[in-house]
């Protein structure tokens, strides 16, 4: 079945280090994109229309071109226009930002419009002021609406990260097709095992977020 390929030599610490290269990358990139988002998603509210048609353009932009297209621009244009040396690494973690940016900044601004406005007017009539309401009322509900949806999106940036090998980057998905190259002759079947082991390792990194996300929303309803 081509599982015998994973015992040979340090094949199988190769895909655990591979992930570990992809899991990196997500996860500065979901700092950035969570960080950011926040900022971005809480000036978009406001809707102050030269913020809210800016921000409008860089949405549509970033859902419309393909992330694989960013990440070719990025990385070699970027270099030749400006001068500047980025590391694949480096230009990953921009592009993946610059996606994740925009949409956990669309989710904070869809979270804070879904507050009833009588929320606002309750906490003034109780003598809070704009901080004391949001720190206090808006903030909470905010978090328990945005919370699942946060989830889902880093999710899709881990899987996503499989792009990165198409500018060098020796993650698992490149580890794998090595491994897969390197003993074709020896193990014809490798490809499967390989692969099954991919999709097992990228479970293993998804599934317990994924839970985590089912959690929260169960602990919300309630």
């Amino acid at each position: 079945m081509g599982f015998e390929v994973l015992l040979k030599g340090k094949n199988m610490i190769r895909l655990l280090a591979g992930l570990g290269v992809a899991l990196r990358i997500s996860l500065i990139s979901v700092i950035i994109s969570i960080i950011l988002g926040l900022i971005i998603g809480m000036l978009v509210s406001a809707k102050k229309p030269v913020i809210s048609a800016t921000y409008r353009i860089y949405l549509e932009i970033v859902r419309i071109m393909p992330q694989l297209v960013l990440l070719f621009i990025v990385y070699f244009r970027f270099s030749k226009m400006t001068g500047i040396s980025l590391s694949a690494e480096l230009a990953s973690i921009i592009v993946f930002s610059f996606w994740g940016t925009a949409e956990m900044a669309d989710l904070v601004r869809g979270a804070l419009i879904s507050i009833p406005v009588i929320q606002y007017e309750s906490s003034r009539v109780l003598g809070l002021n704009k901080l004391q309401t949001y720190v206090h009322v808006i903030i909470p509900q905010v978090g328990r609406r945005l919370a699942p949806l946060s989830i889902n999106l880093i999710t899709r940036m881990i899987k996503t990260t499989s792009l990165v090998m198409m500018i060098g980057i020796v993650e698992v998905l490149k580890t794998g097709q090595q491994i897969i190259e390197a003993n074709r002759r020896s193990s014809p079947h490798a490809a499967f095992g390989v692969f099954s082991i991919i999709f097992l390792l990228y479970f293993l990194a998804c599934y317990p977020i994924s839970c985590l996300s089912k959690y929260l929303e169960k602990k919300w309803e309630n």
